[in-house]
């Protein structure tokens, strides 16, 4: 199997991307400022998704004003999904659970998925370009070999970069599997946090933490717990930190089920100013007194539209 450097690829994409403009409008939070459009996770307190819901049980809020649902949707459409897995020493004795829970969460998704395999230690590869064959994902898992620093930051950076850029669905996934801090990386936390949330991409992460996966090392401290829970909960997603390989397996099956089973809420924000600010969205359930408590999962925002960029801007973005 070849491997091929990220920085490669995404030089082939940008290029390919600029001859080609293949549905440029789709790689963004909104398609402009009249409609907001924000993939939302309803789950109930085991974790299992919510289903059938209407219009009418949802309410949205940008900047804590209520705003007028235009539509809500649940469908299972195919999803570009970037596996971002760890591949530093510290993984060695770890692949075995690594390997269970990203094929776990492959058989788990919608058939038509596309999925591209990154991995990061002390440089960042793709080692699978955007493919729905399960074989090939599963041989370039296989023939990995752990080494090396651990490049969190960029691995995240670069694969959300390349998923923005190459990925041909609407709808956009990014699951990182790691076991240790960053200690390696060109990109800080702050500015992978700020280039992630202004785009369509919802992050998960898997924290492979207990010496049942595999290892008495130990590679998180609470910065790196804290990092994988910031990367998540920015986009919508959810952090996790099984305690087992068998868990690790339950928790890949519920992301993907939760996937499956996303509303899609539209609206028109009733802030029409193109300044480029950052508008705050948070979204409610309200269901009957008597209903089970539910927990709701989006972004945590958008940035306005602006006709130009600001002089001097100079802060990392995907597209």
């Amino acid at each position: 199997m070849v491997r091929a450097s990220v920085a490669l690829i995404l030089l082939a994409a940008a290029t390919l991307a600029a001859a080609q403009r293949l549905d440029d409008h789709d790689y963004g939070l909104t398609v402009n400022v009249q409609l907001v459009q924000l993939p939302v996770s309803v789950l109930d307190k085991k974790g299992f998704p919510v289903r059938g819901l209407q219009r009418e049980h949802f309410m949205v809020y940008e900047d804590k004003v209520l705003q007028e649902i235009s539509f809500v949707k649940q469908e299972d459409v195919p999803l570009s999904v970037a596996l971002v897995v760890d591949t530093s020493g510290s993984m060695f004795h770890k692949l075995d659970g690594l390997y269970t829970a990203a094929m776990t969460f492959v058989r788990e998704n919608n058939p038509e998925d596309e999925t591209a395999l990154v991995s990061f230690a002390d440089s960042v590869n793709l080692d699978e370009d955007f493919t729905a064959s399960r074989e090939k994902l599963s041989r370039a898992l296989q023939g990995i070999t752990p080494h090396g620093y651990t490049s969190l930051y960029d691995g995240v950076f670069l694969a959300a970069k390349h998923l923005t850029q190459a990925g041909f669905r609407e709808k956009k996934v990014l699951l990182i599997i790691s076991d240790g801090e960053d200690n390696h990386s060109r990109y800080k936390l702050a500015e992978v946090l700020e280039a992630i949330r202004e785009s369509k991409i919802t992050v998960y992460s898997i924290g492979l933490l207990s010496p049942d996966i595999g290892t008495m090392y130990n590679g998180f401290g609470a910065s790196g717990r804290k990092a994988l829970k910031q990367l998540a909960e920015t986009t919508g997603g959810i952090a996790f930190f099984p305690e087992s390989t068998r868990e690790a397996e339950k928790v890949c099956e519920r992301i993907a089920r939760a996937l499956r089973n996303q509303y899609t809420i539209g609206y028109k924000p009733s802030n029409q100013r193109m300044d480029g600010s950052w508008r705050k969205t948070i979204v409610h359930v309200s269901l009957h007194k008597t209903s089970p408590k539910v927990r709701v999962r989006t972004k945590q925002g958008y940035y306005a539209p602006v006709a130009r960029e600001a002089p001097g801007e100079s802060r990392p973005r995907l597209q």
